[in-house]
C-alpha cells in the first residue's frame, strides 16, 4: 500500500478461505478494490459468504470511490462478471463459520474521550492485557450522529507516500450521516507480524460509505456493535519492505 501502491497485487476471498482451512467461511472486513476489475482504487467494504461444495459464493460487498463528476462520495455494489470475490493491495479481514452463538455486545452513547469507538476498544484490551495480543472482528452500527470518513482517490499519486502528512494530503475526507454499518477488525497489540492494528470500513443504504475514522458528533452519537475474539491470526503475503506509516 505504501510508500507506492502495488496495484498488481490481487487476492481472492475463496482462495483465502481455503488457505485458512475454513471453506465456506463468512468473511467481513476492510480492504481495497482490485484495480484490474473496477479500473480504479476504492475503499472496499467486504462482506462475503465464501463458496463451499455445491454452493457458490454470496457477495454482499460495497465499495466507495470519489465521484469524478462532483467530487462527492460514490457508494456502489462490488460485483463484476469477471470476478466478484477479489480485492487488491491489502485487507484486514475476520473469518468465521457464520453460525449463531454468543457474541460481545457493545452499546454506547455519547463519546467523552478523544478516541474513536474502535481505538477505545483496542486500547482498553491493550491496557487490560498488556502481555497478550487479542484480536476482535465484527460489525457495529452508528445509529445516530455523523462520522468522519475518508476515501482514496481513484489513482495513486506519482510520488511516494512516506509520512502520515503525505497520506492525509492524498486522502479525501467526508462527513457522513447515520445510520452507518461498519465492518471492523482490531488487534490490541501487534504480535510481531507487522499488522495494521485496526481497520474499519462502513456502508449505508443512503449512498455514503468509506474508511471510518471517528464520529464528529460526540454528544449525540450512538453505537451498537457485535464482536467476537479471534482464535488465530493469519498473515498472508507479508511485504518484504515494511513501514510504520499509518499503522494505528
Amino acid at each position: 500500500m505504501y510508500p507506492v501502491g502495488e496495484i498488481q497485487k490481487e487476492y481472492n476471498i475463496n482462495t483465502i478461505s481455503k488457505e485458512l482451512e475454513l471453506s465456506g467461511a463468512f468473511i467481513l472486513g476492510s480492504s481495497t478494490t482490485a484495480s484490474r476489475i473496477v479500473g480504479m482504487n476504492g475503499e472496499l467494504i467486504l462482506l462475503v459468504l465464501t463458496e463451499a461444495e455445491g454452493r457458490p459464493a454470496v457477495n454482499g460487498s460495497y465499495f466507495s470511490s470519489i465521484n469524478p463528476a462532483d467530487g462527492q462520495c460514490l457508494l456502489e455494489k462490488y460485483r463484476n462478471k469477471f470476478s466478484d470475490c477479489n480485492f487488491g493491495l491489502q485487507g484486514n479481514l475476520y473469518a468465521c463459520e457464520g453460525k449463531s452463538g454468543k457474541v460481545i455486545e457493545v452499546r454506547v452513547k455519547r463519546r467523552t474521550g478523544g478516541h474513536s469507538l474502535v481505538t477505545a476498544l483496542r486500547k482498553t484490551l491493550e491496557g487490560r492485557y498488556p502481555d497478550k495480543s487479542l484480536a476482535l472482528g465484527g460489525t457495529f452500527i452508528i445509529q445516530k450522529g455523523k462520522a468522519k470518513i475518508h476515501i482514496m482517490p481513484r489513482e495513486f499519486p506519482a510520488y511516494p507516500l512516506n509520512s502520515v502528512h503525505d497520506i492525509e494530503g492524498w486522502m479525501q475526507p467526508y462527513e457522513v450521516s447515520a445510520p452507518l454499518v461498519c465492518l471492523s477488525v482490531l488487534v490490541s497489540r501487534d504480535p510481531g507480524l507487522d499488522l495494521r492494528v485496526e481497520h474499519t470500513h462502513c456502508f449505508s443504504h443512503h449512498g455514503e460509505g468509506g474508511h471510518y475514522d471517528t464520529d464528529t458528533t460526540p454528544d449525540s452519537v450512538e453505537y451498537l456493535g457485535y464482536f467476537l475474539p479471534a482464535e488465530f491470526v493469519f498473515r498472508i503475503d507479508r511485504p518484504r519492505n515494511m513501514h510504520t506509516v499509518g499503522r494505528d
